[in-house]
């Protein structure tokens, strides 16, 4: 068996998305972004008019922000730092639902944050790519960190023996972010978060027990 390993998402996690975006919609397109519904079903409306932005063109403007604006993306905060103690125990690499058209911008994003890590892209669900990598490195112990409750749901049933941390960076969502029933833990700080994730990867593999009815995995 190898080190352990810690399997994290990007954006919300050690990145900043949402308020970044939030700001780039307003100047350079005048849509005004309701950061409080993370569907962006109904997130994103025209500011003269009201009116709900199309599918199409929410996930246009997703594509146009990360093509141009991943500069306005600042470390969420303790990330850095609690990484840099992380990987002296452990190996870590980043899971994240960007896209292979941004791969490379998110590696040199990273990096030049201090955050020299391996990125993997992907697209839907969490769970199958992080039990390749898993398979693949075959670690000691793993551990998952996402701020999408779905993800955390993916990952319980694909990778059932990965510890998984609901983390939600940004202090202007996170009060109205349930936590994840799929997720062992939800802690927003990542001072707390790092006590957590070594505690976690002293003990060995995650339980593999079924949910219970408060939402956490006993």
């Amino acid at each position: 068996m190898t080190r352990p390993l810690i399997i994290t998402d990007c954006d919300e996690v050690l990145l900043h998305m949402v308020v970044p975006f939030r700001a780039w919609l307003d100047e350079t397109h005048d849509v005004h972004f309701n950061m409080h519904d993370r569907g962006f079903a109904e997130a994103l409306r025209h500011k003269d008019s009201g009116l709900v932005i199309e599918r199409e063109r929410v996930w246009a403007l997703l594509v146009e922000f990360f093509d141009t604006e991943m500069h306005r993306q600042a470390p969420i905060s303790g990330a850095v730092e609690a990484l840099g103690r992380l990987a002296q125990v452990a190996d870590i690499v980043v899971l994240t639902n960007i896209g292979e058209r941004h791969h490379q911008l998110r590696v040199e994003q990273l990096a030049s944050h201090g955050m020299g890590l391996p990125v993997h892209w992907n697209a839907g669900p969490k769970g199958r790519p992080l039990a390749r990598i898993v398979a693949e490195r075959a670690p000691s112990v793993a551990l998952f960190i996402d701020d999408l409750a779905e993800h955390h749901e993916s990952v319980a049933r694909h990778a059932p023996g990965v510890w998984r941390l609901h983390m939600v960076g940004e202090p202007e969502i996170a009060p109205t972010v349930a936590p994840a029933p799929g997720a062992h833990a939800r802690i927003d700080d990542w001072a707390a978060a790092e006590r957590w994730i070594m505690e976690k990867l002293a003990a060995g593999p995650a339980p593999t027990e079924t949910l219970t009815t408060d939402g956490a995995l006993s």
